[in-house]
């Protein structure tokens, strides 16, 4: 479960209304049928779009349209997977486009109603924020470090919305606390439990809401027992919070495990070795009336035994840090693993 957005991996837009939100559309596609895809997409305010349960399609066979418009949270990491969904659909036999919308409280009401067909999603982010809208936002997390039991909360709350989740791979894009090498070193540590263990007090470079989110402060506190002695609010992996570790104002930056500019500032990453974060697994999710068919599960599933975190690490690196264009990136890496000639 993210805290915030981390310069150069981004964060799919989690909390707010989404007054704004930004429209894009790729290259590839009918623009024609795109631009009227867009007016439909216009927001007034905080929609909650219409579902396909209300709809009467749940229960319908799943579809299996050969025209999908794949949508984008609008950040590098999730850029690079609509991308790389997007490649693996057309060498599948599909036509597609990629539009981009800034926001998950407009994109998965799109998502719900067909206005948009697939999306790379956050199980355990995901999963709780299908469970605030349907439960009401005081309503017990669903989300939790166990990758089963959050896929089966996710496909519960999905599929009445005509949703389908798809397998999760291997990566995964967690909320992660760095310190620097030389910190690591003196102090003998690789783990987060290791640093609870050495006694030492750290000040943590985070976002404000650290103070506050279990999976920050108060589960560093309880789980670790580390000796946080403040939270300097610079931010969720900013440069700004990573420079402040790394001249020694801070200690711990807060960042997330696919951060592609750590060793630019000479830090290393603690092992979550208690499992304090959720299982924020990268999986695709689909409308189930317009691409719920074998043929772009399978599509699809092709990437769940190549990628990995690191990979995703790297790709988000030769974008941000490197200016290669995502879908130059994104077609190396597939034609480097064998899935495209």
């Amino acid at each position: 479960m993210r805290a915030g957005c981390a310069t150069g991996t981004g964060c799919a837009t989690r909390t707010g209304c989404g007054r704004g939100a930004a429209y894009a559309v790729s290259r590839r596609g009918p623009l024609a049928h795109l631009f009227l895809l867009l007016l439909l997409l216009l927001p007034t305010g905080c929609a909650s779009g219409p579902s396909l349960e209300n709809q009467d399609q749940v229960t319908a066979p799943p579809g299996d349209s050969k025209s999908l418009i794949i949508g984008s949270a609008g950040f590098t990491e999730s850029d690079l997977l609509a991308t790389l969904y997007g490649l693996l659909l057309e060498q599948a036999g599909y036509k597609t486009s990629t539009i981009t919308v800034a926001n998950r409280e407009l994109y998965e009401p799109a998502l719900e109603s067909g206005q948009i067909d697939v999306v790379a999603e956050y199980a355990a982010t995901f999963a709780d924020w299908l469970n605030a809208k349907t439960n009401g936002a005081d309503a017990p997390a669903v989300g939790s470090p166990d990758l089963a039991a959050t896929m089966a909360a996710l496909r519960k709350l999905a599929t009445p919305r005509g949703l389908t989740v798809l397998d999760p791979g291997e990566a995964v894009d967690q909320n992660a606390f760095a310190v620097t090498r030389d910190f690591a070193r003196e102090h003998d540590l690789k783990t987060l439990s290791d640093l609870g263990a050495s006694g030492v007090r750290v000040r943590l470079a985070a976002g404000d809401e650290c103070v506050q989110r279990p999976y920050c402060e108060p589960g560093l506190k309880k789980t670790y027992g580390i000796d946080i002695t403040g939270v300097d609010p610079k931010g969720v992996g900013t440069t700004q919070a990573k420079r402040a570790v790394q001249n020694g104002q801070d200690q711990m930056v807060l960042t997330t495990t696919t951060d592609a500019t750590l060793d630019d500032f000479g830090l290393v990453l603690l092992t979550d070795d208690r499992h304090l974060q959720n299982a924020d697994y990268i999986v695709p999710v689909v409308n189930r009336s317009r691409a719920g068919g074998k043929g772009v599960a399978t599509a699809l599933g092709k990437l769940n035994g190549v990628l990995t975190t690191r990979d995703l690490a790297s790709m988000n690196q030769q974008v941000d840090s490197w200016r290669r264009l995502p879908e130059d990136v994104a077609r190396t890496y597939l034609r480097e693993n064998g899935l495209l000639p």
